[in-house]
């Protein structure tokens, strides 16, 4: 389970493998000097609610992966992701789409 951290105050806990693509959407984002809400459900335990923050290139975020591998990346959820965080309702949690199957290459297939 990882963890992020805004402002130094707010903190919320995600999966690794959610964070490492939350990360790479909102870091896309930020390189870009585009500002963007992100939005998520709150946990049962603090009320079940949702919280909203305004992501900017000057906020601090902090993530923090609690396991030492890097989750593999699917590229359709980021894609995903990245529809929402363009939206005017900004960045939200949308399921894992499929990961798009891996294309194997073999010397017989190179065709010279």
């Amino acid at each position: 389970m990882g963890k992020l951290i805004y402002e130094g105050t707010v903190k919320v806990d995600f999966d690794d493998r959610t964070l490492a693509h939350l990360q790479l959407v909102i870091g896309t984002k930020l390189r870009r000097g585009e500002p963007f809400h992100f939005t998520w459900r709150d946990d049962a335990s603090i009320g079940d609610g949702r919280t909203t923050v305004w992501i900017h290139p000057r906020c601090s975020l902090i993530y923090k992966f609690y396991g030492s591998r890097k989750p593999q990346l699917n590229p359709a959820w980021i894609d995903a992701l990245a529809y929402t965080a363009n939206s005017p309702t900004g960045l939200y949690l949308v399921p894992e789409p499929s990961m798009p199957p891996l294309r194997e290459e073999h010397e017989h297939d190179v065709v010279g």
